[in-house]
Order: structure tokens, then sequence, then C-alpha cells
């Protein structure tokens, strides 16, 4: 199985350390937005799109780079996020970027996330929130997520 993980880590590297464990697992490179190469994407069996949660959203720039990728044949993608608060029913994260991902033909196997360090305001002051995550605990189960998703795509029928 050929994957690549598509990740945006900017304030203190956490979504990075989960990618990276991901990767890892499933023998996949991780790139930034900037970094992939959209035609060696789209000849992946599975790709994975991370970012920290900013204003509970996805960042601005892998919403770009997955809003800018052509549509084309059903591809199977997972999502993960890193945030400081879980995610909360009045306003979902990941839902919105499900359906970004959907409406490009990506047929999203799976969602991951795990609580991370914070810093936003108006915890700055003092150092942020979850300080120390993503801990071992957080990415082991990242590791489990990932060891698991060649199970759920090779069991699905593809889309076309």
């Amino acid at each position: 199985m050929k994957a690549m993980i598509v990740c945006v880590s900017v304030s203190h590297g956490n979504t990075r350390k989960v990618a990276d464990v991901m990767g890892q697992t499933l023998q996949a490179p991780v790139v930034t937005p900037e970094e992939a190469d959209v035609a060696q994407l789209l000849a992946c069996d599975l790709v994975g799109f991370g970012s920290g949660i900013f204003s509970m959203s996805f960042h601005p720039r892998l919403r770009q780079f997955v809003e800018a990728l052509p549509e084309g044949e059903s591809r199977t993608a997972f999502a993960f996020a890193t945030s400081g608060f879980p995610e909360a029913p009045f306003r979902p994260f990941t839902r919105p970027f499900v359906q970004l991902l959907e409406r490009k033909n990506f047929e999203v196997a799976a969602t991951f996330s795990c609580r991370a360090r914070d810093t936003w305001l108006p915890f700055k002051p003092v150092g942020g929130i979850r300080k120390g995550r993503p801990d071992a605990a957080d990415l082991e189960a990242a590791r489990t997520f990932a060891a698991g998703l060649p199970a759920r795509i090779g069991s699905r029928p593809r889309r076309t």
C-alpha cells in the first residue's frame, strides 16, 4: 500500500509528532502542503491530512491545499488533528474538513484527534494548556490508529 501524509504543524510541533508516528507505521512520507507532489499524492492508495486546530478549524494552508486538488477518481483518505480542547458538538471541526475531502472525491476511512499543548489566548500568559501533550499515550493511540487503517481500507469497496 502506498501512502502519504500531508501535515501542517506550526505552533509547537504537536501535529508533526503525531504525523511522524503515523508515517512510520504506514511507511509513508510526511510532507507539508508546499512540499507535496500532487501527482504522487493522487497515485497513493491512502492519503492522510492533518493539522492543529485554529479557531475551531483545520489550518487554512491545509484547507487551501485540499481545495486546490483536482477532482478525479475516488481515493481513500484519513484526517487527523491536534487540539487543546475536544471537538465541540455545537461547532465541530472534523466534519467540515471531511466534507471538503469528500467534495474532492476522497472517501474518508477514519478520523483521529488528540489533545495537544495550546497557547492560544487567554491561556498564553500562563504558558498554555495541555502542557506535555501529545504524550506517550497519545502517540501510541496514533500508532494504533494508523496500524488499523490498511485493514479498514482493504475491506471497503472503492467508489467510482
